[in-house]
């Protein structure tokens, strides 16, 4: 990947419209004040992207490497109150 193209504040100040145009197609610039790099501007698809669906397979996958606790449901039965009171009939 190259190295981006160096944009002084000024630069992009007195042409954001020209800039962002570079970006869109592809330029990475990196935006300098005072000589000093303080940030990046890249093409959206080169950003990493959250995976927001997980196929359900990777879901079952994870799941079935999970070795099952056997104390779970003893700890559940001692912290929730298994009595059920019924209402006396009127």
């Amino acid at each position: 990947m190259a190295d981006p193209r160096l944009v002084p504040q000024r630069e992009l100040r007195n042409d954001v419209a020209g800039v962002l145009r570079a970006v869109e197609a592809g330029e990475r610039v990196r935006i300098t004040v005072h000589g000093r790099p303080v940030a990046d501007l890249v093409p959206i698809n080169e950003q990493p992207r959250r995976q927001r669906f997980v196929p359900w397979d990777q879901v079952q996958e994870m799941f079935d490497q999970i070795e099952p606790d056997p104390t779970f449901m003893r700890d559940v039965d001692g912290l929730v109150d298994q009595t059920i009171d019924w209402p006396e009939p009127e």
